[in-house]
């Protein structure tokens, strides 16, 4: 059985494939006998619209006779019903010609196989075109859609002779990722049809906005049969994936089915985007059930404009007029706008007049407000408006070809009296004009036009309508370096009546300071802040990783900025400085009151008994010991590098070259007290000075080399993972200052080893005991400094050697001289020559 065809005859046909019902009712198959017709339901009156624009553009063209001058257009229009096989079967009846497609006369006999039209305009849902297309391409029959806007029919290896006025959805997402760019968003949702469309348009979507760093929270189809368990299913996703911002793409059909299933759960809060199938559907903004939750949505619309005349050529209709029985469309069209009932069954349409009340015939479509009558948002009707005018332009440059300069072989032109569908596929690929709403019309090589975009907001008005508002524009054709996406965000209001831009991210931003870590087993945009380490900065949100500092500088307490690293040294200002400097001074002190003593008493016995000139020698050596140590405190410069090493090394050997002397003296004042002895004429004052000189030279001529060939130096440590920069003297040359060191033990090593051997020897005031204790605790330091030193860490090392110096200068200061200011100061009657002589008596008698 043929299906109900609204058709015009003319010189020119031009077939016409619109859903003018949603649904087709599954009829219960007996397989005992022949199926039932295919009933369609849910009437469509938006897509009803689409089509008389088809018929208004015709009849336009008719009337205006200027693009085709004595030529007539009519067409055949057939209702696809919103699914594939009926779409299929349509465009088999628009090629072809039966016996019983009730036309008659005429038109019937001029019907041929190869088919009477030479175009088709349509269908509207890509994946009713994906079936035409194929039907079509066999026979290169050109085909222009409106409203499929699948990238996969862009394909002209499989599509040949599909072309459209809708952009392609590579397009739309294109825009759409440009708007998830621009506002930040990082954490979406897709939900799309069970379609060529839906699901088509959401892969794309998902890898760009992949492509972007973002993540998609979810991605979930609609299912064509809308059950309700599964699309509660999508629903309870939605509310689990914290995601704020959802993209829908699919058809207005399906996306009634989620958002109902949206109101019933109660689902609010979520900034919904729109695909081109339902940025402007009054299905969803014309009920108020759906204001509170769609209030604030984006989408992206194509460009709209005002066709003059269109409305009231839409609002002619009637019923009772002489042309009405010849369209089988009308009829269901009427009793659905009225809900009355004309008491005539169309042909191939779910009939139901229990309900309906009979019609009056004084109905009239002016004192009704539909999607049908309104005008405003006329978008799809002005690409089937353009399909139209497309076409009439083909075949205008078809019928204005020079013979001996046709496109086709031998410079042919093609028979305009037999049009050939392929022919006039060619012409409709080189369609080039301006119409006359300003807006150019040409199809690229894959038969997709200019892609260009309005971008959308529901905002409520007072009266309590949605109003569809432009805030922005998409322009594909924008030349590289100015931004396809322009928008004006101070008029956008957001879902709930929010003005601030809603935020969508599986994580919150990391401010300065952390960086992101990803969370195993999670997208890439799920991740935790962590602070930077120390040393290491991130001046900006959402740092991928921290920058470390250069090696003089350290990241601040909030690690959002380097700051220079604090200088560590020895100083003079902080507490182990003060307290070293005190030490010292007090050290010098002691042993200047030493020297005053001693210079107050040089005539006693205990004084001149013990070499009053090398006591003195000693004294003032163990002042610049002291002394000495105060160069090593403070901020490292060239010169006091090179002052500390030296003083120390010269003024350590020169006090313990005097030790070394007195203790020589000792030992050879006994040896001369035995008869025949004349050992101290070696050992006189002369050579106790020459020995004393002649070991400091030495350390002299060490130290002078050292300065000569590596003295030491400043030097910063600047340790990564360290806050400070520590100041220090470099040694220069570890071999000169193991030399400084070396030879001042050697010295001190002789010197114990003589004292040790003159500890017993008599007299009262013999020093050797003295010196053996002073020796051993200045070795022990000594042997003790080397270790520490080593492993003593930034100015710590230089607080070991200040702490070495002062102890063993202690040491020497307090064994040799305490007890020699002892018996001057509090026991004056040991310090005299009988008590000495008494004792060396006493002596002899043991």
């Amino acid at each position: 059985m043929s299906l109900p065809v609204l058709e015009k005859n003319g010189d020119i046909i031009l077939g016409g494939l619109f859903s003018l019902h949603d649904m087709v009712v599954e009829p219960s198959l007996s397989f005992t006998s022949t199926p039932p017709p295919t009933q369609c339901t849910r009437f469509n009156f938006r897509t009803f619209r689409w089509m008389q624009t088809m018929i208004f553009a015709i009849e336009e063209i008719n009337r205006d006779g200027k693009v085709l001058p004595n030529i007539t257009l009519g067409y055949k229009i057939y209702d696809s019903c919103s699914t594939p096989h009926q779409a299929l079967k349509a465009a088999m009846e628009v090629m072809g010609s039966e016996m019983d497609s009730g036309v008659e006369g005429d038109r019937q006999r001029k019907a041929t196989c190869r088919g009477a039209v030479p175009a088709v305009i349509g269908d509207g849902g890509s994946t009713q075109s994906l079936v035409v297309a194929r039907f079509l391409g066999v026979f290169h029959v050109p085909q222009v859609s409106y409203f499929s806007s699948c990238a996969c029919l862009s394909d002209k290896n499989q599509f040949p002779a599909f072309l459209r006025t809708m952009p392609s959805d590579f397009f739309q997402v294109d825009a759409l990722v440009q708007l998830v760019k621009h506002f930040g968003w990082t954490w979406v949702g897709v939900i799309a049809g069970d379609d060529a469309y839906g699901r088509g348009g959401a892969n794309i979507f998902v890898d760009e906005v992949r492509k972007l760093g973002a993540c998609v929270a979810l991605h979930e189809i609609i299912p064509k049969n809308r059950a309700q368990t599964a699309v509660s299913s999508i629903v309870s996703r939605i509310r689990s994936s914290g995601a704020r911002v959802i993209l829908v793409f699919a058809v207005e059909q399906d996306v009634v089915a989620l958002f109902d299933e949206v109101l019933r759960e109660g689902l609010t809060g979520i900034q919904w985007l729109a695909s081109e199938a339902w940025s402007t559907a009054a299905i969803l903004s014309t009920p108020k059930k759906y204001h509170h939750i769609l209030q604030g949505s984006l989408g992206f619309a194509i460009r709209r404009a005002d066709i003059p005349g269109l409305q009231d050529f839409l609002l002619r209709l009637n019923p009772t007029s002489p042309d009405a029985l010849e369209d089988p469309f009308l009829i269901p069209f009427w009793e659905e706008v009225f809900q009355c009932s004309l008491g005539v069954q169309a042909e191939g349409q779910e009939h139901d007049v229990e309900d309906k009340p009979r019609c009056s015939g004084a109905e009239d479509l002016r004192s009704v407000k539909n999607i049908y009558s309104d005008v405003t948002q006329l978008r799809i009707s002005y690409n089937v408006y353009k399909a139209v005018y497309a076409i009439t332009h083909a075949l205008k440059a078809m019928r204005s070809c020079v013979k001996g300069k046709g496109p086709f072989p031998l410079q042919a032109c093609a028979d305009t009296d037999n049009i050939q569908s392929w022919q006039l596929l060619h012409y409709l690929t080189e369609v080039e004009y301006m119409n006359s709403f300003g807006d150019e019309t040409k199809f690229d090589d894959n038969g997709d036009p200019i892609a260009m975009y309005d971008l959308v907001t529901w905002q409520l008005t007072p009266n309590g309508e949605i109003d569809f508002v432009t805030i922005g524009k998409f322009d594909e054709t924008t030349t590289a370096g100015k931004q396809k996406l322009k928008i004006q965000e101070q008029n956008i209001v957001w879902n709930g009546n929010q003005t601030e831009v809603p935020l969508s991210v599986c994580s919150s931003i990391c401010p300065q300071g952390t960086r992101k870590a990803i969370r195993p087993h999670f997208p890439i945009c799920c991740h935790d802040c962590v602070v930077c380490t120390a040393g290491e900065i991130s001046n900006h949100t959402d740092a991928i990783e921290c920058t470390r500092c250069l090696p003089e500088f350290w990241s601040n307490a909030e690690r959002t900025a380097c700051i220079p690293k604090q200088v560590e040294f020895l100083s003079f200002s902080d507490t182990m400085g003060i307290t070293l400097v005190t030490i010292s001074l007090i050290g010098s002190f002691c042993t200047c009151v030493v020297v005053l003593i001693f210079s107050c008493h040089r005539t006693s016995p205990i004084v001149r008994a013990n070499n009053s000139e090398l006591s003195f020698l000693l004294l003032f050596s163990l002042t610049l010991c002291f002394l000495c140590s105060l160069t090593f405190i403070g901020r490292p410069s060239e010169w006091s590098c090179m002052l500390r090493h030296t003083a120390f090394g010269i003024t350590f050997v020169l006090c313990v070259s005097c030790i070394l002397g007195k203790t020589i003296v000792v030992l050879m004042a006994f040896k001369a007290t035995l008869p025949g002895s004349n050992v101290m004429r070696w050992f006189g004052p002369a050579q106790q000075k020459a020995i004393i000189t002649f070991c400091t030279l030495v350390q002299v001529i060490i130290c002078t080399v050292w300065l000569v060939v590596s003295p030491p130096t400043p030097l910063r440590l600047m340790p990564r993972e360290s806050a400070v920069v520590i100041l220090l003297c470099d040694e220069g040359s570890p071999i000169a200052f193991a030399l400084v060191l070396g030879y001042i033990g050697l010295l001190a090593c002789l010197c114990l080893l003589l004292a040790f051997l003159a500890r017993k020897l008599p007299d009262n005031f013999n020093e050797a005991r003295l010196i053996t204790f002073s020796m051993l605790i200045f070795c022990a330091v000594w042997v003790a400094f080397v270790p520490a030193y080593i492993s003593s860490p930034g100015k710590y090392a230089t607080v070991t050697e200040v702490f070495a110096i002062l102890a063993s200068s202690y040491g020497l200061l307090g064994c040799i001289f305490a007890p020699k200011c002892y018996i001057i100061l509090l026991r004056p009657e040991k310090n005299t020559r009988k008590h000495l002589m008494s004792k060396v008596v006493l002596t002899d008698k043991f």
